[in-house]
């Protein structure tokens, strides 16, 4: 926002208001002055913005509701009466920083700056290996990892608008980018998880819960412990000999506790292992087994714990309701975390998002959860920029005062909050849905990844995706896209990299559109077509690569875009070798191209017609293994 206007604050507003609204004034539009538009400000119990069309009183019950009711003055300024009373008590947003992206310090003021506005009081920087431990120099060892001081200004920052930020960390599982270092494979269950019952793995935990926490005001943490897989069957096994996993989580638990105890912090951890557990410890088994956990799986839950109940598949409130019911038995406060589908490759699934997180916070209001948190994951190497998270958390912020979803009251608020089209944001989504590609219930198709890294001889998708006009779809999307960029210029590079996306996709799915079957029909002529098609899209790999580059650095620490350049690369380098391939059958040189010719199945293609989510390099790019 550009146009600035004077207020003059009167009454009792937050301490620090001066500062936030300094800060905020370039997201407002409001800067505080000694004269211009009145407002007049008391603390209540409850939110309230009331104007006569000249004036305005706020009343506000927590800091955050303040900066919440600046954005709910209409502009211009017209008379109205505004009621929010939020259902939760806390309703905030955990950022992933570990899957090779860490937010650089100024993105996250950006968010929390947002937040304030949308009136979410809680921020979780998800931080596996990405934070000091000063006894352990490899812990995020190369991996952009934060400073103290780094995390203290930020908790400085956020308290100023009133938003608590608290550590989210692992205890458990989720830690295997700190133990494949060989100074730390003492400390291995498994690839992933720690060995539990070893005294100098609770020294391990005891120096990062201390360093994790250090820095925070907040008294609160998260510990994790979800998804370990397989612990208690690995280094523990042989150690130890069997015993129930349930068992083995149950006490290390409890020492977990002890260290959170003694730094008087209080602890929140992922519930889910309790029901994996319980369905035989096979992954993937979880909320869905059984009508209640297990008698040792509720004595596995220590009653010191906040229990969080994630979930980001399904669409029905009810069955958010029916796993909230389980959830009961434990006897310890539940809080939920929904999930805003920013890891479903290159470009964000705003469908699932809307859909999921719609349906599990109405269950959560008519549940009685006082905590709910968006989770804005970063699954294979954090491809969607975390910007395109701002829809799902402005969802949050409304269904946080208002109990409902409402597709133009949200797509208003957008605007007032984030400065944009919502609906700009949500064409991003396109990128994942071409014509004729349906999706499957709690999976959505993310086209976008697996085109982008298909390789151009091995084509593994050739059949899942045959009679899909995808060139035609993507090449579209590059002339939507710069619309976006234009007309939403504070998101320019965002809309600008997803138009250099499109751009590319539409040039490689010509070529995969027409490859094989060329020269399965010795179509010399048309293969000669093909590979004059090649270059052009070996320069927009290229472009796209390096506007990639600049948005990655623009919200994060550059740490783990290597990973982007090595994926490009080596899309840019196959392209090279199919078009000297196909150049030499064009030619008559050769008369066959046997990757090409080999005959191809339905890989991702369910017998509905369907197509599988596929967010794994090794199951795109090739057959063969990427790392064995």
């Amino acid at each position: 926002m550009t146009s600035k206007e004077r207020i003059h604050v009167t009454g009792a507003p937050p301490e620090q208001w001066r500062e936030a609204l300094e800060a905020l004034a370039p997201d407002l539009g409001f800067v505080p002055a000694d004269r211009g538009l009145e407002v007049a400000c008391e603390q209540g119990d409850s939110l309230a913005v009331d104007s006569d069309g000249v004036s305005v009183r706020i009343t506000w019950a927590e800091p955050v509701q303040f900066y919440r009711a600046l954005s709910l003055i209409p502009r211009p300024l017209s008379p109205c009466r505004i009621r929010e009373t939020p259902r939760f008590k806390t309703a905030g947003v955990m950022f992933d920083c570990s899957r090779n992206a860490v937010l650089k310090p100024d993105a996250v003021r950006f968010f929390l700056r947002k937040m304030a506005l949308m009136g979410l009081n809680l921020a979780m920087l998800y931080t596996e290996d990405t934070y000091e431990v000063p006894e352990r120099p490899f812990f995020g060892y190369k991996r952009g990892r934060y400073t103290y001081d780094e995390l203290k200004s930020l908790d400085d920052y956020g308290h100023m608008l009133g938003i608590e930020l608290c550590p989210c960390i692992q205890t458990l599982g989720h830690l295997k980018r700190a133990l494949h270092w060989p100074a730390m494979d003492h400390l291995r269950d498994n690839a992933e998880v720690l060995l539990a019952d070893l005294d100098e793995t609770y020294e391990f935990i005891d120096q990062m819960v201390r360093a994790a926490s250090a820095p925070f005001r907040s008294r609160r943490i998260h510990i994790g412990m979800d998804e370990a897989y397989g612990f208690g069957t690995g280094e523990h096994l042989i150690r130890f000999g069997y015993e129930d996993p349930r068992s083995i989580i149950g006490r290390h638990l409890r020492r977990v506790l002890d260290i959170t105890d003694r730094y008087g912090l209080a602890p929140m951890m992922w519930s889910d292992m309790y029901f994996h557990l319980d369905g035989g410890g096979r992954q993937g088994g979880g909320y869905d087994i059984g009508d209640a956990p297990s008698a040792q799986a509720v004595a596995a839950v220590d009653k010191r714990v906040t229990l969080v109940y994630w979930d980001y598949y399904h669409d029905r409130e009810e069955e958010y309701a029916q796993v909230l019911k389980k959830h009961a038995s434990f006897g310890v406060p539940i809080a939920f975390a929904g999930g805003l589908w920013t890891w479903a490759g290159p470009a964000p699934a705003y469908p699932m998002a809307i859909e999921t997180s719609a349906a599990g916070l109405a269950a959560c209001i008519k549940a009685g959860v006082d905590t709910v948190i968006a989770t804005a994951w970063g699954d294979n190497g954090a491809e969607t920029d975390l910007l395109t998270a701002l829809p799902g958390m402005q969802l949050y912020g409304e269904m946080t005062y208002t109990g409902v979803y409402d597709e133009a009251s949200l797509g208003s608020r957008f605007r007032r909050c984030c400065g944009a089209s919502a609906q700009a944001f949500f064409d991003l989504g396109l990128m994942n849905a071409a014509p004729g590609m349906a999706s499957h219930p709690g999976s959505p198709v993310n086209a976008c990844k697996f085109m982008l890294y298909q390789d151009p001889l091995v084509e593994l998708f050739e059949a899942d995706t045959a009679g899909l006009r995808l060139a035609e779809h993507y090449a579209r999307l590059v002339t939507l896209f710069a619309r976006h960029a234009r007309e939403n210029p504070d998101y320019r590079l965002l809309f600008d990299h997803y138009a250099a996306m499109a751009h590319a996709l539409a040039l490689k799915c010509a070529w995969h559109e027409g490859a094989a079957q060329a020269v399965r029909q010795g179509d010399r002529e048309r293969a000669g077509a093909l590979a004059e098609g090649l270059p052009a899209a070996i320069q927009a790999v290229e472009a796209l690569r390096l506007i990639w580059r600049q948005l990655w650095e623009s919200t994060n620490k550059p740490n783990g875009f290597e990973v982007i350049d090595v994926r490009l690369g080596g899309v840019a380098a196959r392209l090279s070798t199919a078009e000297e391939k196909m150049r030499a059958f064009a030619a008559g040189a050769v008369d066959d191209i046997p990757e090409l010719t080999e005959p191809s199945l339905l890989c991702r293609r369910r017998p509905d017609g369907t197509l599988c989510f596929t967010n794994v390099m090794e199951d795109i790019a090739t057959p063969c293994a990427i790392d064995w």
